[in-house]
């Protein structure tokens, strides 16, 4: 059983490790480009696995900010992760020990949650075990490559791999919407509430990372209330 969970794992992985080593491929030309050393980029994402929040943490280290600035900084952008796993820790399958808990929750980023969140029913950690397998190194050895390549690849080619994670997303979540109405209507709530985010005035000025949070906790809000999911169904 754990063995089955873990390489269906690695199977729903490979689309995630290929759009990270893409997104950190360009964290680590950014990071070598502002001096910081290609073993220090890559301890970074080894041990973080937050693309918004390393992006945002190296400009602050550019800046020569403060530890509270980054810690500050840190919470803000990555605080969503914490009602990510409050959610998955649910979907677990039944008796999942302490241990396994904290080993899925540090591998818990936007799209490993979702391809998590999506599977019918419980959910084996030895799954995420597997996604991981393939993200986590994907990630890091994208930012490998990226801080020893420097800059030798030209800006229009960066600049494309920049929106590789957005195309990863996609791949993510449209399969489950086609399948589910209630997925498909959180998809459009949480591009509403974000549209409202970006184009009001009075919102603009939020931060990206109480953006995420607060339209994390209205459009999941509105779902459980319309679209519940009862107990003998999880």
């Amino acid at each position: 059983m754990n063995s089955a969970a873990f390489k269906r794992g690695l199977h729903d992985g490979v689309p995630i490790g290929l759009g990270y080593f893409a997104v950190s491929f360009t964290f680590g030309m950014m990071a070598a480009a502002g001096g910081i050393s290609a073993g220090a980029a890559v301890l970074i994402s080894l041990t973080n696995l937050t693309s918004a929040g390393q992006f945002a943490g190296i400009e602050i280290i550019f800046a020569s900010g403060s530890l509270w600035e980054m810690a500050l900084t840190q919470l803000v952008i990555n605080l969503r992760y914490c009602l990510m796993s409050f959610s998955l820790s649910q979907k677990l399958e039944r008796g999942t020990s302490t241990g396994h808990r904290l080993l899925v929750a540090f591998g818990v980023t936007d799209e490993i949650f979702g391809v998590s969140a999506s599977q019918d029913g419980r959910v084996s950690p030895w799954y995420n075990y597997g996604v991981m397998a393939v993200a986590i190194p994907g990630w890091t050895l994208g930012t490998l490559v990226g801080a020893v390549s420097g800059n030798l690849l030209p800006d229009f080619l960066v600049s494309a791999l920049s929106v590789a994670i957005y195309g990863m997303f996609l791949a993510v979540i449209i399969p489950p919407a086609k399948k589910n109405r209630a997925v498909l209507g959180v998809v459009i709530g949480a591009m509403t509430f974000s549209t409202v985010f970006a184009v009001v005035p009075v919102l603009r000025n939020v931060s990206a990372g109480f953006v995420i949070i607060i339209t994390t906790v209205l459009t999941a809000g509105v779902a459980a209330y319309f679209c519940p999911v009862l107990e003998e169904e999880a």
